[in-house]
């Protein structure tokens, strides 16, 4: 296992997982969100994005967390993948998630992406049109019947996949790879 793309709903911890498990590869992470947001909330150009991405995949391993299928990221890491893993948590834990996270970062004033100034606010958070919260509402169900079936076509049966469902299945299959020979 060198190249893994990790993806789900917004708010899985897709990026919280992936950092880890580069950790363990001794691979790079690759954080699709960094490459496609620029200062003032703006997303970068396609050209640029898949340019970033280029970049940062330009090597033998790396664990890439984030969808971006529109933009035709998941098209270029999937043919490239030798393992995909699917964060597929419910609804529930994903609106916890968020509220902890969000809290977090509006408290801490935390940059999401060094030199980009881009921070959560209360307002973007809880007050806007574009909150994630209603991101993640409105993309759930179809994110779940999409990568479902995206997962059995033949362009990607080189990859092999992983879906769980809940932390804890995650979370073993983590720890399953500091045993030698066993992932």
């Amino acid at each position: 296992m060198r190249r893994v793309s990790v993806v789900g709903s917004t708010g899985t911890g897709k990026t919280t997982f992936a950092r880890e498990l580069a950790r363990r590869l001794a691979v790079p992470h690759v954080e699709l969100d960094a490459l496609a947001w620029a200062p003032n909330w703006k997303l970068v150009d396609d050209a640029t994005f898949h340019a970033r991405l280029q970049q940062a995949i330009a090597t033998d391993g790396w664990v890439a967390d984030g969808n971006y299928g529109g933009r035709g990221a998941r098209d270029i890491l999937w043919k490239l993948a030798d393992t995909i893993v699917w964060l597929d948590f419910s609804l529930p834990v994903i609106l916890r998630r968020l509220w902890s996270r969000t809290n977090a970062r509006i408290r801490d004033q935390q940059e999401l992406w060094p030199g980009t100034g881009n921070r959560e606010t209360f307002r973007g958070a809880y007050l806007s049109r574009e909150s994630l919260y209603v991101w993640a509402v409105k993309t759930y169900w179809r994110r779940k019947r999409n990568y479902a079936a995206l997962l059995k076509l033949p362009q990607y049966a080189q990859a092999t996949k992983y879906r769980f469902q809940t932390q804890a299945e995650a979370d073993a299959w983590l720890e399953r790879l500091r045993e030698p020979g066993r992932i």
